[in-house]
This record gives C-alpha cells, structure tokens and sequence, in this order.
C-alpha cells in the first residue's frame, strides 16, 4: 500500500457481537488497514456496546429479521439515520466502504446520507428478495452515488446485476492463510473421519444432507466418524438424525483458530453440504489454506471457489447420495485425496490478506481519484420518500 495514510470508514450492516462471514471480513479488513498505518472507523449494529473494540462505533441494538435463508440482525429507521450522519459527520473520511447497501441497513442509510468517495461491497448471493422488491424504486439511484462496486464472488456479481443491473468488481473475501498453513496433525481426528464446520442447526448448512449420505458410506467404511463444530445445540440436531447414528458423531462446540488449523488439517475429508444462500464461502477458503481436502455442493459460489472442481471435489446440491459416492471414491483413493488438497492450499493463498485488502485498497484509490472527502449530503429525498414524507 502507498505511503500516503487515509480516513477510512467502513460500515458493517449485520449486529457486531452475532458470528458472520461480513463481520468477519470487515473485521479482518479494519484491522489489517491499521496495521498498514490508516485511521479507520468501522459503524455497527451492537448488542453489547461496552465491550466493542476500539476502532468499532455501535449505530445502536439490531433487530432480527429473515433474510436470505437464515436471520440477519440489522439496523434501520430514523433513529439510526441520525447516528450514521453523526459518525460521518465526525469521521472526515477520505472513503467510505459500505457493505450490503442494497439491504434495508445501516450501509444504505450511509450511502443516502453521504457524498463523495464511496465504496460498496456486495456479498450476498441469492434470488429476488421480496425486502429488495419493496424498496427497489428508490435503491437504484442510492446505488449509482457509489464510486465503485466490489462483489465478493461471481455469484454475488451476477446477483447483483440481476437485481440492479448494475456490475462490480470481484475481489473475494480474505482469510489469514498462515494461521491454517501449519496445523498439526491430531489422531482425535484422522482417519476415515468428515469434518464440518458452521452455524448446524440452519438448514441452508445443509447438516442433513450428509447426515442422509451416511448409511451408504458406512456400508463401505463401518468406521466412520463425523467430527461437527460450530455453534448450535447438539441435542436438538440429534432428536432429528436416527439414533443408530448418534454414535458416529462427536460436537465439537466452538473451536479456537488454533483448533481450526488442526481440525482442517487432521479430518480425512473436510464437507460443506450447503444448500444455498452462501455468496463465497470462507470456510472453504480456510478448509483449502488448511490443507484440508474438500467436498462441497456445486452451488454457484462454491463452484466458482473451487475452481470448477480444480481445487476441491463437487457434489449435485442437496443430492446425499451423490455426495455419498464422492466421499466413498475418494475415501479410498488417498492419492487423489492428497493430490487435490496440496493444489488446494496452494490455491488458498489467493486469499490471503495481503493479496486481498491490496486489491481492496487499488479500488478506494479509483474511488479517491480527484481528492474530495467524505461529506454529509444536503439531498435525502429517497430517504425521506421511503418514510412516506413529503420532499
């Protein structure tokens, strides 16, 4: 990154303290861009607002509400207008990174509030909304106040095109690789082991997809374990699975990234059953930086992360036994088990910050051509349109 240190204010839509890939990105981003000697500002919904770290502003407690196949906590109205014009107000940014501006959030009121370089990062990957229906008229001339457009995947692109015909770069969310690079091999987790990692009480995981798979795997390997971590109450998943399964798993809770980096790089096969609604997949980034070889549903964003197929092994989306037949082959190919993991985690490092936020930082400089700051815009007739006002 150049010398010349800027004010960068990046808004994060969904609630700070509720685990999520976007605030792990935005997080990972601010953090980074510090390092790098930039001041920045990151806006969130908060539920605990006194244990927020100290580059995190809470726009006040989100709401929850369905969206995209799972719940999103966010932020919208009146009262947090106010307060996102107040941090803009304050913030004298050289840029503003807004993520999700096209969702009912605190991302759009900032971009409804603000003139001058701005930013947007679209993640998510998904069919029409009807939220996204609702407020269609007024979000496509919000939207073309953005400098530049970033999506975190094909999938996201083509997303957004479809719903604002309206395109944007793709520079895919970032991981720190060396934390996965060196995971040490644990005998709790080799084997004719599967290891999956997420919020497993969503269905969009696609948790029983794989449990479905499970009888003809075990005909062919009567070993077999299934090592789950992530967030989510074990007995009610269990209470649903047939009880002559119970016995091949084992929850693992939350696991630190230390653990991580071991589970990845320990599991026979590392599976990501998902059945929609995910935009990148970061956990197949880390899963590939691991050296973890990877089975995942064909779904455009995992698709298009893998390569085609190059970096990981593909199954038909929500078909269990054709994820059954992927893990039985290789299963008992440990060659090509191996070879496809080792082109993976060479793959992985495209992902790496250092590759990543570079990318990121070449945008806000397209955005900052020209030099004018971050300012309060005098015009919010969208806004007060969308709250049946008179402009």
């Amino acid at each position: 990154m150049p010398l010349s240190k800027k004010r960068i204010g990046i808004v994060c839509p969904y609630g700070w303290d509720t685990p999520g890939g976007v605030q792990s990105h935005v997080g990972d981003l601010a953090q980074y861009l510090i390092r790098q000697g930039h001041y920045v500002s990151v806006l969130a919904p908060a539920i605990d607002e006194d244990n927020l770290p100290d580059f995190v502003t809470s726009a006040g407690r989100p709401i929850a509400i369905p969206y995209n196949g799972a719940v999103a906590r966010v932020l919208f109205g009146p009262i947090a207008f106010s307060r996102v014009r107040q941090w803009i107000a304050n913030g004298n940014f050289d840029v503003l990174h807004l993520h999700e501006p096209a969702i009912p959030s605190i991302s759009l009121l900032a971009c409804w509030a603000a003139e001058g370089p701005m930013v947007g990062t679209f993640h998510a990957a998904a069919k029409r909304q009807k939220v996204t229906f609702a407020v269609a008229p007024i979000l496509e001339p919000v939207i073309e106040k953005l400098t530049a457009r970033i999506a975190v995947s094909e999938a996201a692109r083509e997303t957004l095109t479809e719903h604002l015909e309206t395109d944007a770069i793709v520079v895919p969310n970032g991981i720190y690789a060396d934390l996965y690079r060196d995971g040490v091999i644990d005998q709790r987790w080799t084997g004719n082991t599967l290891g999956f990692i997420g919020r497993f009480e969503e269905k969009r995981k696609g948790l029983d997809v794989l449990v479905a798979a499970l009888p003809s795997i075990i005909a062919k390997f009567p070993d077999l374990k299934v090592f789950v971590a992530g967030p989510g109450d074990a007995q009610e998943v269990l209470k649903e699975i047939d009880p002559y399964l119970h016995s091949r798993f084992e929850f693992l809770g939350r696991i630190s990234e230390s653990e991580k980096a071991n589970f990845l790089a320990s599991v026979g096969l590392y599976i990501a059953p998902n059945t929609g609604g995910e935009s990148f997949g970061i956990i197949l980034a880390e899963a590939l930086a691991g050296g973890a070889s990877v089975v995942a549903s064909d779904i455009p964003a995992f698709d298009s992360l893998l390569g085609h197929g190059a970096y990981g092994t593909l199954f038909a989306s929500e078909d269990s036994q054709d994820l059954a037949k992927k893990v039985i082959d290789l299963l008992g190919d440990e060659e090509s088990r191996r070879a496809i993991a080792q082109r993976g985690k060479k793959y992985a490092q495209e992902f790496d910050w250092d590759v990543v936020a570079e990318k990121i930082y070449d945008v806000y400089e397209m955005a900052m051509v020209g030099g004018s700051r971050v300012t309060l815009s005098s015009e919010n007739r969208a806004w007060n349109k969308f709250l049946g006002r008179q402009s």
